[in-house]
């Protein structure tokens, strides 16, 4: 892969003096070995040293497609780090990631290049939250000053749609580049079933206005001009329906989105009621983001679980099930108790204490539950034993749909299955 073999090959430690630079704030360069990755010179456009009058940008080009440096500046007081690629490398250095994968090598330069994209346009596209958004996008006057101005906005970069299989990294890269943006942005984090549920409860106290999924998007995009969704997944007619307009009012604001999904763009709501009406979405979706497929067939989540030991099979699994739940008790007692999981519901839980949950697999995967009732059983109890599951297949297809929704939501929980 170019971008990180071009890095690789130009690890050179160069030692950095402290300085300041009269920019955007107060600009501190940290004193530390650094590493340039992409070949940077101090001596760039005749600045032969960092206390030159020289603005940020041509000093020191955050944004620039193609470099990245391990240097961290501080802006108002603010660290600003280098960026996902030399995020990366440092894992990998640190052994904290397993070397050698150019899937996800590939995806980090595209997250790298938007990075930078986004570093560089920031002011121009209303990510600062301490400037007026108005003032940044050019909001404000009728539509004639619009008419106008419009030409002159620096209009939004594209972002990115992250798919591939389970287990191959993408919400770990998405999490990895939204480390590394600054904090005062206007940015979120979200997973895309607890996003739509807000959609949808925004809706709701809008009901009877005019164009309430306009109103709404402006909402989003006043608070979010980055938004990262996990899990980009499909399965409510009630989401088809409304996805193309309302990300068409995204887009028409400025909204970046950068996504993960285990489904190709053409693959999205497949076989969904009125799909025909949805298909728009998708040409929005390619239109406004890069499509970046992390190809790797290795499934990091089963090695893991492999090592650790996630789930148990055979004579005397449900025992070991039960042990394992109980000494993550940590001698707290348990007792049955009753959860808000979303927009007033409840659910029975029979065993939960210290944050743990345990359910037997009919209790969960054999009602009428979804993606919403998981999502909200697990931002109640960070880890769920689930005992007694069975062997899937024609017979209890719903109940297997129903586990695989639930293992989604409990991607980034610790979880035990039988």
């Amino acid at each position: 892969m170019r971008a990180v073999a071009r890095a690789r090959s130009l690890h050179k430690q160069v030692p950095w003096r402290q300085s300041h630079l009269q920019a955007v704030g107060d600009v501190r360069f940290h004193g530390r070995e650094l590493y340039p990755l992409a070949g940077y010179n101090a001596n760039r456009r005749g600045c032969t040293d960092f206390t030159a009058s020289c603005s940020l940008h041509e000093e020191y080009p955050f944004a620039i497609r193609g470099f990245a440096s391990s240097i961290d500046v501080s802006v108002s007081g603010e660290e600003f780090k280098a960026g996902p690629l030399v995020e990366y490398e440092r894992r990998i250095a640190a052994q904290e990631l397993k070397p050698g994968d150019e899937y996800q090598e590939k995806a980090v330069a595209e997250l790298q290049d938007l990075y930078e994209n986004l570093m560089r346009d920031a002011g121009d596209i209303g990510l600062e939250k301490d400037q007026p958004r108005s003032s940044q996008r050019g909001s404000g006057g009728g539509w004639l000053f619009k008419h106008f101005m419009s030409k002159s906005i620096t209009p939004s970069p594209r972002g990115l749609y992250l798919y591939g299989g389970v287990g191959t990294g993408k919400t770990m890269l998405m999490d990895m580049f939204y480390e590394q943006l600054p904090r005062r942005w206007r940015k979120s984090r979200t997973h895309f079933h607890d996003f739509m549920l807000h959609v949808h409860s925004r809706l709701q106290r809008r009901r009877g206005m005019a164009d309430p999924l306009e109103m709404v998007a402006g909402e989003i995009a006043e608070e979010s001009v980055l938004l990262c969704i996990d899990e980009f997944m499909v399965t409510d007619v009630a989401d088809a329906l409304i996805l193309n307009r309302l990300f068409d009012h995204l887009f028409r604001n400025g909204v970046v989105m950068v996504s993960t999904s285990n489904r190709a763009p053409d693959k999205l709501y497949e076989g969904g009621l009125q799909r025909d009406l949805f298909l728009p979405f998708i040409a929005t979706l390619k239109k406004r983001c890069v499509i970046h497929e992390i190809g790797s067939s290795t499934d990091y989540r089963r090695l893991t679980a492999a090592e650790t030991g996630f789930y148990f099979m055979g004579p005397g699994a449900s025992e070991t099930l039960r042990k394992l739940f109980l000494a993550e008790l940590d001698g707290e007692e348990t007792k049955p108790t009753i959860v808000e999981v979303i927009m007033g519901r409840k659910l029975k839980v029979p065993l939960a204490g210290a944050g743990c949950s345990m359910f037997q697999f009919h209790e969960l995967c054999e009602m009428p539950l979804g993606a919403a009732d998981f999502f909200g059983l697990f931002k109640n109890f960070h880890t769920l034993a689930l005992d007694s599951v069975p062997i899937f297949g024609s017979h209890n297809r719903s109940s297997a749909y129903r586990f695989v929704t639930l293992v989604d939501k409990d991607l980034h929980k610790s979880s035990s299955l039988r």
